[in-house]
């Protein structure tokens, strides 16, 4: 008798935060992962380290998702590691809050070369490379529905993640690959933290029924699930985790 084919994810932006968390409930799962980085190689090669001395199986792959060649690499670094990918996790993202009027050409670029455009490769890869019965998870926020101030780049960017999660699911399913997206809530990481004051924090909190943050382990466990064959009729879904605040 055969030993099954082990399972293998790709986590974008896995050295810290949501990224890190999914990644290590990943390999707690059984799948082999490429820890994506951009540059914290550091805290990369940590996660790595924990995901094996829990028993599990683990590389750190260097690429700025915002680059053209980035996706094609990971998957090139996943099959030459692990022979194959059948889990991506569209989870790199960059946040810089500013009024619509103040808003450079830059900044808006940014915003989209990493967050929709590197998901918009990462999602084309994946139609492509994916083994048959995939899963594409995509990270978007809960900011799309709540639209609040100062979020007009990042919420632009999130909200063409969920439009590309609606087409690609549509299109992938001759192969089995489903795509979905997760849409957090506020979430305590440096991404979230960086530049609120406690007043304002106590003002989201109190904006949610739950009355606290999530914790990036509140987010995993959700992709957990969306990757696993237990979500095989789930497809083209938005699921928001946010503790009820929308």
């Amino acid at each position: 008798m055969t030993n099954p084919v082990q399972r293998v994810a790709i986590v974008t932006g896995a050295s810290k935060g949501i990224g890190k968390a999914i990644a290590l409930r990943l390999a707690q799962d059984g799948l082999a992962v490429v820890v994506n980085y951009a540059s914290s190689r550091a805290a990369a090669d940590e996660a790595v380290a924990e995901i094996e001395a829990a028993g599990g199986k683990a590389i750190a792959v260097q690429a700025d998702v915002g680059a053209t060649d980035a996706m094609a690499r990971l998957f090139d670094a996943a099959e030459q590691a692990f022979g194959g990918v059948d889990v991506l996790v569209n989870n790199a993202a960059m946040m810089a809050l500013s009024p619509v009027a103040e808003t450079s050409d830059e900044a808006f670029e940014q915003h989209l070369a990493v967050n929709l455009t590197g998901t918009f490769r990462g999602i084309r890869e994946g139609g492509k490379r994916l083994r048959e019965g995939g899963r594409i998870i995509n990270l978007s926020s809960s900011v799309v529905g709540v639209y609040g101030p100062t979020y007009g780049a990042y919420a632009a960017s999130k909200a063409g993640v969920e439009a590309l999660t609606h087409v690609a699911s549509k299109e992938f399913g001759a192969r089995k690959i489903t795509v979905n997206t997760v849409a957090p809530g506020p979430v305590e990481t440096e991404l979230f933290m960086n530049g609120k004051s406690d007043d304002l924090l106590q003002r989201i909190v109190g904006s949610i029924p739950l009355g606290r943050l999530g914790q990036p382990t509140d987010i995993a466990p959700v992709v957990s699930f969306l990757a696993s064959p237990d979500s095989g009729w789930v497809n083209g879904q938005i699921l928001r985790a946010n503790g009820g605040m929308i």
